[in-house]
């Protein structure tokens, strides 16, 4: 007789309340949820492919805004034969990211809190709906920004001169630019997680202000040029007031969660002398 497979254990039912997990269950979890996040960026790289005509012409549009004041001496080169397919290839994968980010971002909750009782689902709920705000008005922000920093760095350039950009390096640095500040966004609605699943307090990340902001300062740093201080500063100003509001939700979390073991505590203690 043929032995039955075994089932995959599941995270969080009556014979596993708290949802542990071996490593390798570890490894399995991972490689699944890496799955469907490959396969939602896949389809929304069907749908970023069909918008990177529209979005070239955003991306470009500060280029057009220099070259007009310099006499047409500004313009993006494309060096090589497959740059352009290259390209549309590159931005159809940050849109198929920035469109896909309610899937991957609820992936990457769920890996994480695995062992969630069905009463603290809602935390998910929460989750997602400050981290997908966040993490595309990150993206906004970086866009935003864009401009600017082209601009303070093409006055660098003699005006007598011709500014050739290449195509890959500048879509390249656009991209990334708001991919990255994106990510950065949602930073603190991973400390605020980590506090709620009762891995890190709100005083421990209170305690650690000075280093986020001096990595607020090294990101918004090499984030943007050396030159222009101005951007920098506009990009480091919402991190950490980020920062210091998810210091706030974590703090007021602890405290809540302190007067419900304390009255715990005393329901319990109560309960024994009633006993006795």
């Amino acid at each position: 007789m043929a032995a039955t497979p075994r089932k995959r254990s599941k995270y969080s039912n009556k014979r596993n309340p708290e949802g542990r997990m071996r490593f390798v269950e570890h490894l399995i979890e991972f490689r699944n949820r890496l799955i469907v996040c490959a396969i939602a960026i896949v389809i929304g790289m069907i749908g970023g492919f069909l918008l990177t005509d529209s979005a070239l012409d955003l991306i470009r549009r500060p280029i057009e805004i220099i070259s007009e004041s310099r006499d047409g001496r500004v313009s993006i080169n494309f060096a090589n034969v497959t740059t352009g397919f290259d390209l549309r290839m590159q931005i159809a994968l940050t849109l198929g990211i920035v469109i896909a980010s309610p899937v991957w971002l609820y992936q990457v909750w769920m890996f994480l809190m695995p062992g969630l009782k069905k009463t603290e689902r809602r935390y998910a709920i929460g989750f997602l709906g400050a981290a997908i705000p966040l993490f595309l008005g990150g993206v906004a922000l970086g866009f935003v920004l864009m401009p600017r920093m082209i601009e303070v760095m093409a006055m660098f350039v003699p005006t007598e001169d011709t500014v050739f950009y290449d195509a890959k390096t500048y879509y390249s640095f656009v991209l990334t630019l708001c991919l990255a500040v994106g990510v950065a966004f949602v930073v603190p609605v991973i400390l605020v997680m980590l506090n709620f699943a009762g891995l890190i307090s709100g005083k421990s990340i209170l305690s650690g202000w000075r280093w986020a902001v001096l990595i607020a300062a090294l990101f918004g740093a090499i984030s943007t040029p050396a030159a222009d201080v101005l951007s920098m500063i506009l990009l480091m100003i919402p991190m950490i007031a980020l920062y210091f509001i998810a210091v706030g939700i974590a703090l007021l979390h602890d405290r809540r969660q302190r007067k419900r073991d304390e009255k715990l505590s005393k329901d319990l203690l109560s309960n024994t002398e009633v006993g006795e």
